[in-house]
């Protein structure tokens, strides 16, 4: 049964997400302000969370402040932000300070469980294994432990990050174009926009990159999409 953690400051709207998802198999732990949800997830009992749905609008530390709270703490952790208005700024700004996801309220039931579970499929071991280890000038990507270094040095990825890194690095040389890669990483269709996969390579460009500006890795492709650069 997958631990969701829902912060939702607006008490009806918090209870109608929690009864659906319940409905729905998650065992769900609720939080109201931002402070409440860091204290739940410093517990012991914290660690078992295993997803976040994260409203943008809250009293106090607003969602952009929780969640890079959040991802101080963890890069594993899925955070979905949740916001009431569908401007573009909000959004990039969400995501480039680690949401792996966003949906426009008010939401149904259907696509917030559909998002949940997309995202959880994310954050489970990848099965692309065709390629074990990659060295691409100092850049390791060892595809069956699902690790990336540089120069020797760790580089720790959020799920979503990482399966875009092993989905590019699979093919070098190959273009993606955005939608091929929200399909692909995301697993969304029609429920999906590019910003997704523009905020992410910008986040793991800023990673594995010695000058994001100037990408040897990730390349741009320009009116097409992205690509692995070539070995």
């Amino acid at each position: 049964m997958p631990h969701v953690l829902l912060i939702e400051d607006d008490a009806s709207v918090r209870d109608g997400m929690e009864l659906v998802l319940r409905r729905h198999g998650y065992d769900i732990d609720t939080a109201a302000t931002g402070e409440e949800a860091l204290a739940l997830l410093d517990r012991p009992s914290g660690g078992k969370v295993e997803l976040v749905v994260l409203d943008l609008m809250l009293p106090g530390l607003n969602g952009f402040e929780v969640c890079r709270l959040i991802r101080a703490r963890t890069t594993t952790l899925p955070i979905i932000m949740l916001t009431a208005r569908g401007d573009d700024h909000d959004i990039v700004t969400g995501l480039e300070v680690g949401a792996d996801d966003y949906v426009v309220k008010p939401v149904t039931a259907t696509v917030l469980e559909a998002r949940i579970r997309a995202a959880l499929r994310r954050a489970e071991p990848s099965g692309q294994a065709q390629r074990t280890d990659l060295d691409c000038a100092g850049l390791v990507i060892d595809r069956a432990g699902l690790t990336v270094t540089k120069n020797g040095t760790p580089i720790p990825l959020p799920p979503t990050e990482l399966r875009l890194l092993l989905e590019l690095s699979a093919s070098p040389g190959r273009v993606f174009s955005r939608e091929q890669l929200l399909e692909s990483v995301w697993d969304h269709t029609f429920l999906g926009d590019s910003r997704l996969v523009d905020a992410a390579v910008g986040r793991l460009r800023a990673k594995i990159e010695d000058i994001p500006a100037k990408p040897r890795f990730i390349q741009t492709v320009r009116g097409f999409g992205y690509r692995f650069g070539p070995l």
